[in-house]
């Protein structure tokens, strides 16, 4: 159901959480999906050009993308060969976003009523209209139950929340004071194409983008090596404790932190882990790896031409990557470079961002 304001699935949802169910309810369900030595280091020895403002010079290179150990949309792992650019050092925040809606007048989806017209064409046949009152502007927002839940059920951490958007982020209420330099959120995909193309960039492809979050680290489990954080390390903006409901919050931030809080990698790149999944340009296929198995080194791969996933077939879904401050190894090991899912276009959440990239001149 390409319904938005919703959140990405777990690598391997169990088949009671397949269906579909009226608005709000059903936001949630179908809406989700689901640190060391290497920062010691100086930055990797290259050629760079000179950058963009905010932006940093990612050197092309041939490297393993996916992974042989993780949930089967990972694999198999298979080499790649992409080729230099410019990506922003960091996930693009409030302040900017705000610079782009200022200037251009820009709604985001989350501000936009549901056209239910629209939306039944993409749920299966005979799904109800969900009721008036729900399909108002809005967006999906993290909120922690009281205690220890079954975490296949995504409906009892996030809350269809009306009025939610980038500008009021835990909904009506809530806005972005003291948060200018966080990453913006509750953004669709058609957002942060907006946004890139104001901004004279573009949405980086899949490959671009495990190959820059990887910082030079080749074939390694994390943005910095292959030792598994400490839960009092402080290394990326991820779970810390119980997932849901218990968050000791040993990184320092409950929610979305502030952009540079964190080390960056070998290429300059802050957050390339956690704090806010990060839109991709390519549709989203769960077997587009297995479409690849055997072939030589594949050269600047666009991604397939359509998107494709047997848990959700009424989705029409792009890539998201890098994980979020709600990732946790009991639950959501997705700030694994390799780490991958996909979203409905239509969707933006608490924990869903962007960065963009440039050509090389």
């Amino acid at each position: 159901m390409s319904v938005r304001k919703r959140q990405p699935r777990p690598p391997t949802p169990p088949a009671g959480n397949a269906r579909r169910w009226p608005r709000g309810v059903v936001l949630v369900g179908l809406a989700l999906g689901g640190f060391g030595a290497a920062y010691g280091l100086t930055r990797l020895t290259r050629a760079e050009p000179a950058a963009p403002p905010g932006m940093v010079w990612v050197p092309g290179g041939e490297f393993t993308m996916g992974s042989d150990t993780g949930p089967a949309s990972e694999r198999p792992a298979h080499r790649v060969r992409v080729d230099g650019f410019y990506m922003d050092e960091t996930e693009v925040t409030n302040a900017q976003f705000r610079a782009f809606v200022e200037a251009t007048g820009y709604v985001t989806t989350a501000e936009k009523p549901v056209d239910w017209e629209q939306m039944r064409r993409t749920v299966p046949p005979g799904t109800p209209k969900p009721p008036d009152d729900q399909l108002v502007p809005g967006s999906l927002v993290f909120a922690p139950p009281a205690g220890p839940v079954d975490t296949r059920d995504y409906s009892q951490w996030w809350r269809w929340t009306p009025g939610a958007c980038w500008k009021h982020p835990e909904g009506p209420g809530s806005d972005l004071a003291g948060r200018d330099d966080h990453p913006v959120a509750h953004v669709a995909w058609d957002d942060a194409v907006a946004y890139a193309k104001w901004a004279g960039k573009r949405l980086p492809t899949e490959a671009e983008w495990e190959f820059a979050a990887r910082g030079g680290l080749d074939r390694k489990r994390f943005t910095w090596g292959d030792t598994p954080p400490a839960e009092g390390a402080k290394l990326a903006n991820i779970w810390q404790g119980s997932f849901p409901h218990q968050n000791l919050k040993a990184d320092g931030f409950d929610r979305t932190a502030p952009v540079k809080s964190y080390p960056p990698n070998g290429y300059g790149l802050y957050d390339a882990a956690g704090n806010v999944w990060e839109w991709c340009g390519d549709w989203y296929r769960a077997d587009e790896y297995v479409r690849r198995a055997g072939q030589k080194v594949l050269a600047n791969p666009p991604g397939p031409d359509a998107s494709w996933d047997p848990d959700r077939p009424f989705d029409r879904q792009r890539v998201i990557r890098g994980g979020s401050f709600l990732c946790h190894v009991s639950y959501c090991e997705s700030y694994r470079p390799a780490a991958r899912r996909g979203t409905a276009v239509d969707t933006g959440m608490s924990h869903l961002g962007f960065r963009c990239v440039k050509d090389a001149r």
